[in-house]
Formats: structure tokens, sequence, C-alpha cells
């Protein structure tokens, strides 16, 4: 599929043609949720605990006498139902991550570009890179473009006046091409490229196309 190439000034600098194999699927909704619960667990701290019973230093010496006070027969002020006790079936500290095959989730990547490419939610750059690095002079240009929520990716390095400029507009994230991943593309309504980005997506999933069902 073809794609018009665009400065960051709204100019015309082209055509590109992007490649089917991660362009051009049917995007599965299946794939793509099982995605973004994977990241989401995945980057989940799972540091929350509570202290059991063992856990609780409070006195031992029996709260009543064995028999004849109607009350249960408790030996603790450590027991869950007390004010102070431990808990009972409380969290513990643990991993939230689920396991998910390396082939499906650059599977599930190429599905969340074509998702992008199919709702039109696609902007290819020639560069991103900005001269000055002032934040209102990209903010201009950004608007030019019609973008006010977008991930933007580049090369394997990034123009460091272009993303110190962005990152001080909402909405706006910038990564270079090793950090794409479905959960940041999705999450974002437009999605824009540079063509050394395209050509690194085009160079990573080379002959990947059989690598998983589609």
């Amino acid at each position: 599929m073809k794609t018009k190439v665009t400065t960051l000034d709204a100019k015309a600098a082209g055509q590109l043609e992007l490649a089917d194999a991660i362009f051009g699927l049917e995007p599965r909704q299946d794939l793509l949720q099982r995605i973004v619960r994977y990241q989401l667990l995945k980057r989940m701290a799972g540091t929350h605990h509570s202290k059991n019973r063992s856990m609780v230093t409070a006195s031992t010496r029996k709260i009543v006498r064995q028999k004849g006070s109607g009350g249960a027969r408790h030996g603790a002020r450590s027991a869950p139902q007390f004010r102070g006790g431990g808990k009972s079936f409380g969290p513990k500290m643990r991993s939230h991550a689920v396991a998910m095959p390396k082939k499906v989730r650059a599977l599930a990547l190429r599905h969340a570009l074509s998702s992008k490419a199919k709702a039109g939610e696609i902007v290819v750059l020639d560069n991103a890179v900005s001269k000055d690095g002032k934040t209102k002079g990209l903010k201009t240009q950004f608007d030019k473009l019609d973008v006010s929520n977008a991930l933007i990716i580049d090369g394997a390095t990034l123009d460091e006046p272009f993303a110190r400029a962005a990152r001080n507009i909402p909405n706006i994230d910038v990564l270079p091409i090793q950090g794409i991943n479905a959960y940041d593309v999705l999450r974002r309504r437009k999605l824009v490229l540079t063509k050394a980005a395209v050509e690194a997506l085009e160079a990573r999933f080379e002959g990947q196309g059989k690598g998983a069902k589609q």
C-alpha cells in the first residue's frame, strides 16, 4: 500500500510503499486484547504485601479464661479477627506477568500497526528534526499536520532538540524504533513514523510473515 510522505511543515515529500505484511493485515481484536493485557500485567509492580498471623508482633497471653466466658477460646491477639491482627489470605509479593510467545508478540505488533493503517491514522514524515528545539514552533508544525494526540517513532537515534521540544507537548510521545510496542501504538490516536522508522520496521519483520498464524 502506498502512502504520502510529508514534512513537518505539512509539505508533500513524495510517496512511500508500506509493506502489506506489516501494515496490510486485517486487525484481529483478540490479538490486540492479548498484547495489551500482556504489557499492562508485565509492568505491574506486584509489591503489595500484608502480614499474616505469624508476622504480627502481639502478646501470646491467653485473652480470656478457657471456660466460662461464653466466648471463643482465643489464645493470641494476632488472630485475624482482632484489630491489628494478621491478614488472613492477604496479598503477597508476586509477578503478575503472563506468558506470551515472542512470535505472537511480534504478530500482535503488526496487527496494531495494521489497525492504524486501516483507520487512516498513520502519518509518514521524511524526518523528525527540530532546528531550534523550541516547543512553540514544533507545536505549530503539529497543528498543521493535525497531530494533537500521537506516538512518534523515529529511527535508531532520536534528534535531541526534537525530542526535547516534543516532551513538553501533552499527549505526544516520542520513541526510537527499538521502543515501539503495541500498547503505545494503540493508546494514541495517530501513529507518526519517519521514513527511517518504516525502513527499520521492514528490516525487523523481514521473513517473519510466516512466523505465526495471521
